[in-house]
């Protein structure tokens, strides 16, 4: 993907028409974020999770990423905003609901 790790992603929570194009998703954007023109990333899930739209604004215009799978279903993040990180995790089909485990402060043993 062609975006950066301080890129803001939004999660929209609700199932999607993936007919809809770039005028569509942008107005379902703004319901998650004030502003499409943002830069950030907005993520639209079908009702059957097997679809996904990454819908983002570059300096020139909008670009529409689209994923289907051909066995499975997303987890949709129960998150309405991720960091790129979960971004990628979500759409590799990992649940981002499971605990994660906390960092560990270790110290030297002598």
């Amino acid at each position: 993907m062609m975006l950066g790790h301080a890129t803001r992603v939004y999660v929209y929570q609700g199932p999607v028409d993936m007919r809809k194009q770039i005028d569509g998703l942008s107005l379902l954007a703004q319901e998650i974020a004030a502003e499409p023109l943002s830069g950030a990333v907005f993520v639209f899930f079908n009702r059957q999770r097997d679809k996904v739209k990454l819908l983002w604004w570059d300096r020139h215009g909008f670009w529409v990423a689209y994923k289907r799978l051909e066995r499975g279903r997303f987890r949709v993040p129960k998150l309405s905003e991720l960091d790129y990180a979960s971004l990628l995790l979500a759409l590799e089909g990992i649940d981002l609901s499971v605990r994660r485990l906390g960092a560990v402060k270790a110290k030297k043993v002598a």
